[in-house]
């Protein structure tokens, strides 16, 4: 994958990356007091569902610092090598992943 073309689909997946987690970081209407029992109700709902959208979060993130890093590496000239090892990262994978900045042996 030519380095224009990465940078350009680096640059969507940045740009979806903020979108989903400004909806998943959006205030939920009325939070109200959160209460347990012994029966699932709407306040342990509500707890699971604020636990998910916590870990979606994350992964949201470390996915955006990763698409980030392997923009830097477009821009600095070292996109498609491993950051480990210095050879060259498998097409295939920067096909699947363009924001990889390990080849598989140092994944």
């Amino acid at each position: 994958m030519d380095t224009t073309g990465a940078a350009d689909l680096l640059r969507d997946k940045e740009q979806s990356l903020v979108d989903e987690l400004a909806a998943v970081t959006r205030p939920q209407g009325d939070a109200g007091s959160i209460s347990f029992g012994k029966r699932i109700g709407e306040g342990t709902s509500l707890a699971v569902d604020r636990l998910t959208s916590v870990t979606v979060q994350e992964g949201l993130l470390a996915t955006l610092a990763q698409v980030r890093l392997a923009l830097a590496k477009v821009e600095d000239g070292t996109y498609g090598t491993c950051e480990v090892c210095g050879r060259p990262i498998g097409e295939e994978r920067l096909e699947v992943r363009p924001w990889a900045v390990r080849c598989l042996a140092d994944s």
